[in-house]
């Protein structure tokens, strides 16, 4: 994997599972680059062991192709996973007949978006009955998403030329929307070797009665059995805080309050609309 991606660190063993499911889809495995020499320390001859110093064809034999995926991780926790070939995926059914599809349009601004509609028009004008279904897949794999949406949803050729037609002219139709793409952020957590991070346990106590509850009832039992005083400053307070450390299998980390998740409790699952 390194020779192909690079030092992908904590992601090397999933980048190592995509490499493999890539080299099943395909029946090829790529080689290993950068390799001027095996290694002194491995026994080459012995077995059938070897590098692939260029990529090669992985044949189909009649049955699923299988195949083994190591990573050793730096804490000396290491994983090994055997992969097999699932089952083809069979071909998408085609629409039925009168189903209405999302003929789709975009641009970077409005006044190309309605130059994009009269192009369609014109293509229309040269095949009157064109397949929607070729049309409407066409439109949404091969065209590049831009800020200026439109999108016709119809079964009938006419309502399609129609509410082209309106926007091409800068007019409504009941078959037509459009509009722009909904702004919002993209937010990528990194929470390190746990699945905590701080102030996890004090958000969900804040938001989820059930949670809480639950909570409360844990620490109740606990303090109890440890003779401690226990109100609600200590689950507001400590829950979910990064407080200490603790060494475990040979590695340092933070050791947080997470709550329920590892003192025996009851799970109980709860719905937004539960509050």
């Amino acid at each position: 994997m390194k020779s192909n991606l690079g030092h992908t660190q904590m992601a090397s063993g999933v980048a190592g599972v995509i490499k493999t499911v890539l080299a099943m889809r395909h029946g090829r495995v790529p080689a290993s680059l950068h390799i001027d020499r095996p290694s002194s320390h491995v026994e080459w001859s012995d077995g059938a062991v070897e590098l692939l110093t260029e990529a090669r064809d992985w044949p189909d034999t009649g049955r699923p192709r299988r195949a083994g995926v190591s990573s050793f991780g730096l804490s000396g926790t290491n994983a090994h996973v055997v992969l097999e070939q699932g089952p083809g995926t069979p071909p998408a059914a085609a629409p039925e007949e009168g189903q209405a599809l999302p003929v789709v349009l975009s641009a970077r601004t409005d006044e190309a978006l309605r130059d994009q509609a009269a192009r369609l028009l014109a293509v229309l004008d040269r095949q009157p009955e064109p397949p929607l279904a070729d049309l409407a897949f066409s439109l949404a794999t091969t065209r590049a998403a831009l800020d200026r949406r439109a999108a016709v949803s119809t079964a009938d050729p006419a309502d399609l030329r129609r509410a082209l037609t309106a926007l091409r002219d800068g007019l409504p139709d009941a078959a037509l929307v459009t509009g722009r793409p909904v702004g919002g952020g993209l937010a990528f957590l990194f929470t390190g070797q746990g699945s905590q991070y701080a102030g996890m346990g004090r958000e969900l106590y804040r938001r989820y009665p059930v949670y809480a509850e639950a909570l409360d009832a844990v620490l109740a039992r606990r303090c109890s059995r440890w003779r401690w005083r226990c109100s609600g400053w200590w689950s507001r307070g400590v829950c979910g805080r990064t407080s200490w450390w603790v060494i475990r299998w040979g590695s340092w980390r933070p050791r947080t309050w997470p709550g329920c998740s590892r003192w025996r409790t009851r799970a109980r699952w709860w719905r937004p609309g539960r509050g």
